[in-house]
């Protein structure tokens, strides 16, 4: 079993908590070293309560299906034979209301553009089983209740 670590850290600062008006402006730490600027969404709390300038849950976990799918399809078209230059994905996430009225990140759309190098690129075929195959291998879409589509890939 491995485990995966990120340390996070908010402070109050002078607002007033009590009414609902305190910064949720954090940082995250990972085990790697990197720290990022972190905050709920400004489609969700309004700014300045929020931080246009760091990341927010929803776009982290759009980015984990993303870097996931793409580290899955880069091992798995190495060993097709395949040799891709640049790997580029424009992923969007659905934030919508559940039926009881919850919200959830609902679907994740993936747009990768890639660029064949060796002398020969997949078949559509080829390509779309890759894609699946990565869909099914990514530790982050098994982990992940949502519909994930892959569009325009080629």
């Amino acid at each position: 079993m491995a485990t995966y670590t990120a340390s996070l850290t908010w402070s109050r600062g002078d607002l007033a908590f009590e009414k609902g008006r305190y910064s949720r402006g954090h940082e995250i730490a990972f085990d790697g070293g990197v720290t990022m600027p972190a905050s709920s969404s400004p489609h969700v709390v309004p700014v300045p309560l929020s931080r246009e300038d760091a990341v927010d849950p929803e776009e982290m976990l759009v980015a984990a299906l993303s870097s996931c799918h793409m580290l899955t399809f880069l091992d798995l078209a190495r060993r097709a034979g395949f040799v891709i230059e640049t790997y580029a994905d424009d992923a969007e996430g659905a934030l919508e209301k559940l039926e009881d009225g919850r919200m959830a990140i609902t679907r994740v759309t993936l747009r990768p553009r890639i660029a064949w190098g060796g002398g020969r690129a997949p078949t559509q075929s080829e390509l779309d089983d890759l894609h699946h195959k990565a869909h099914s291998l990514c530790f982050i879409a098994n982990s992940f209740s949502g519909e994930v589509k892959v569009e325009g890939a080629h």
